[in-house]
This record gives structure tokens, sequence and C-alpha cells, in this order.
């Protein structure tokens, strides 16, 4: 770099930053981190027309109303309020959407725990409901084995009593047999709404977590997680490097030439 840079004049560098930028994609970041290496780099790299090409490709919206102020301050200055302002933006619209989604795990969470409670008394019901059904089973085979050996007087009261109750005992075996039946299906719907709902509370938080900001990012809503990111900007840097090395070494050569 310092070889190069002693050798190209101004207007070559120039010329190669203004194809980073049209060209190979650089950004404001990249300007930015060229700026710092050296004094010459940071005074070419603060030229209005870079930054004019910047603020044209980043906030087109905006390049027309600002052509008016440039006079008054400079394309960088422009383009730093510019990016402020729509960085609080994407931040303000970044905070509504990680606020839904926190509303979204709340109500998730609340209707986990509606389940787990609805299924908790269905459980209950079933545990009461089977007691009550093994009960009346037991009672029916002691039933039987006393009309095996009873008298006939006896056996007769033991008609006559159980003729007396207001529901039969088979009608009843029947119906809490019934009962058990849906006490099942209920638990396997209740278990089967519990697991669908963990599963979207699970996608919920992931979001979330995605959503959030984090320093080392740029301010916009990360859907995808920062994997996908960092590949882009590596595909970026190689693409970089393949249009700008060329152009430097050709330039170099061309001035060296030129001196000699």
């Amino acid at each position: 770099m310092s070889i190069s840079n002693s050798f190209l004049p101004d207007e070559l560098w120039r010329r190669i930053l203004e194809i980073g930028i049209k060209t190979s994609g650089f950004r404001y970041k990249d300007l930015c981190s060229i700026s710092i290496s050296c004094r010459r780099l940071h005074r070419l790299s603060n030229e209005n027309s870079l930054w004019s090409h910047l603020l044209s490709s980043d906030f087109p919206s905006s390049s027309s109303s600002s052509s008016s102020s440039t006079t008054k301050s400079s394309t960088k200055t422009l383009y730093r309020e510019r990016f402020e302002r729509d960085r609080e933006k994407k931040l303000a619209v970044n905070r509504r959407i990680v606020l839904r989604k926190e509303s979204q795990i709340v109500e998730h969470s609340r209707k986990i725990r509606e389940i787990e409670t609805r299924l908790a008394d269905e459980n209950h019901k079933l545990k009461t409901t089977v007691s009550e059904l093994s009960h009346l089973r037991l009672l029916r085979q002691a039933s039987v084995a006393l009309n095996v050996w009873q008298p006939e007087v006896i056996r007769g009261r033991q008609k006559e009593i159980v003729g007396q109750c207001v529901v039969p005992v088979e009608s009843r075996i029947h119906a809490l047999e019934m009962e058990v039946r849906l006490c099942k299906q209920q638990i396997l719907g209740f278990e089967k709404a519990h697991k669908d709902e963990k599963r979207r509370l699970d996608t919920a938080k992931e979001e979330l977590v995605s959503m959030k900001y984090h320093p080392l990012r740029d301010y916009t809503m990360i859907m995808n997680g920062g994997d996908k990111e960092c590949n882009i900007k590596r595909k970026k840097l190689k693409r970089c490097h393949k249009v700008v090395l060329p152009v430097i070494v050709f330039l170099s050569l061309s001035s060296t030439l030129l001196h000699n």
C-alpha cells in the first residue's frame, strides 16, 4: 500500500475510489475505513463527489432535495444527517416489531398455561371416572356372585332394591365408559394443542432473538439470523477485491512506466 501510495497521483486514487463505490458496492463503512488508513486517503475519501454518489444511491429521495443545501454544508455531513434520521426510523420500526413479537410471546405463554390447567382438570376428571367405573364393575361382579348361591327370597329382595335405584347399574357403567372415552379424546386434543402452542412459542422466541439489535450489525430487521448476512459480506468483499485490486496494479504499473 505504501509503495503504490507514493507513486500514484491523487487523480488515480480518486478514480479507484469512484470505481469501488460505483461498481464494487463500497458503502459508507468501507469509505470510512479507508479514510483512517493514511492522511492522503483521509483527504480523498472526504470529497463531495464520492459522498454524493453514496447519498444518491443509499437515499434516492433525498438526493434532489439536498442539491440546494450542498453549498451550506458538505455532502458527507448531509449523508450523516440523512443516515441518522433513517437509522432512527428503522430503530423505531424495529422497536415496534420487537414489542409486537414480545406480546405474541406473552399470549402464547398464557395459552400454554390455560391448556395445561384444562389438561390437569381433564386428567383429574378421567382419574375420578375410572375409579368410579372400577367400583361399579366390582359391584356388578359381586351382585352376579351373590345371585349364584343366595336363596330366592334374598335375590328377590335385592332385585327390589336395585329396581328402586334411580339409575340402573348397567346404564351408569355405560355412561361412565362413554365419559372415559370422551376424556381421553379431550386429553389428546389438549396435548396436541399444547405441542402446537409450544412450537409457536419457540419460533416466536427465536424470531425475537434475531430481531433484537446487535452492535455489530446494521439497523435492519434481521429475520434469518446472522450467518446469511456474513456470507453476503464475504461474497461482496471477494467481488471488491476482484475488481479493485487489478485496477490498482494496472494503475501502479502505468504510473511507474510514465515516471520511467
